[in-house]
């Protein structure tokens, strides 16, 4: 049977591997990556394995000195940190206190490798008896009188050398506060990324778990936004932009690439995307049953969201993902 001749055929360019790399649109790279680490007070190596993350573990200083030379020695360029105080209170005294866990991982890490770039995650959580990410009253979380003690918190993470500040809280005018309280302590070179769009997901299951960051009541739904919500996301982006945010990040990644892609086109400043604990969780779950091959979904999924119009990709798969991208 004769079928009329085909001008355009898309399958000619998809003939070799080779052929098709020269004409792949996205290229996922080893630098895109920052690898979220936790860390725990304690002696020695220790390192606490996460039951809800299969490969990740809260570690000391000792051992997340290690870790992170492993992931310099990958090319991964980045690391978020999250701390796990020995104490905590309602004032969350451990998140801006001189000797606090995160300001003595900085120390640790900046002086082993100071081209290591350390991102310090700026809330309250942690911190808090309560759990929330802002001081509570009542059954109310309070915005106004956080962001002091937020701002608090970003200036002692600078401080201690920290390169990049991020606060996560979803306070409103927290931005401003941060920015205005680096500037005026001397840090107005310290960049700030701030989780601009960060939606009330349950995606965040398994960090609760590596955080210890549950609250003890409630939600964070007065905070954290609306998952059905889109156009709220451009106001929040706006407002951070407007108050002084360097970058901007979107959180969770896989169930908002539309907002990610939406942020994209609204702003020339860097975009990165978290790609969650619940979103690693799911794969790792996946690949231990046979039911996917891990490598090829995570490259995948990490294609996915650079393709959505992330420059900058949060993800727990970091160190793997460099190794198979090396393999390349």
């Amino acid at each position: 049977m004769e079928y009329p001749l085909s001008l355009h055929r898309s399958r000619r360019l998809r003939g070799t591997p080779t052929l098709r790399g020269m004409v792949r649109e996205t290229a996922l790279s080893i630098s895109d990556f920052i690898d979220p680490l936790f860390v725990i007070t304690g002696a020695g190596r220790d390192r606490r394995p996460i039951s809800t993350m299969p490969g990740v573990a809260q570690l000391t200083v000792e051992a997340l000195r290690e870790e992170a030379g492993r992931i310099a020695a990958l090319g991964i360029p980045a690391v978020m940190l999250f701390g796990l105080p020995e104490s905590k209170d309602e004032k969350a005294s451990g998140a801006y206190a001189d000797d606090g866990i995160i300001q003595l991982a900085v120390r640790a890490l900046k002086a082993d490798n100071p081209d290591l770039l350390v991102f310090t995650d700026v809330c309250l959580c942690e911190y808090m008896s309560h759990g929330h990410c802002g001081i509570v009253e009542g059954d109310r979380i309070l915005n106004d009188p956080s962001l002091d003690l937020l701002a608090r918190t970003a200036v002692s993470h600078a401080a201690a050398g920290a390169d990049v500040v991020a606060p996560s809280d979803m306070m409103d005018g927290r931005v401003a506060a941060i920015r205005h309280a680096l500037d005026s302590q001397g840090f107005s070179d310290t960049p700030l990324l701030s989780y601009a769009v960060k939606y009330a997901s349950a995606m965040y299951g398994p960090f609760r778990e590596a955080a210890d960051s549950a609250p003890a009541f409630g939600d964070r739904r007065t905070y954290q936004m609306d998952p059905a919500n889109r156009r709220e996301a451009f106001k929040e982006l706006e407002q951070d932009i407007a108050e002084g945010a360097d970058m901007v990040m979107v959180k969770p990644a896989l169930p908002y690439l539309d907002i990610i892609r939406d942020v994209r086109e609204r702003t020339h400043l860097p975009v990165a995307a978290y790609n969650v604990s619940g979103e690693y969780a799911m794969v790792k779950a996946a690949a231990a049953n046979g039911w996917l091959d891990e490598r090829a979904s995570v490259l995948e999924i990490l294609t996915s969201i650079k393709r959505a119009g992330a420059d900058i990709i949060l993800t727990y798969h970091a160190k793997d993902a460099a190794r198979w991208l090396a393999e390349r």
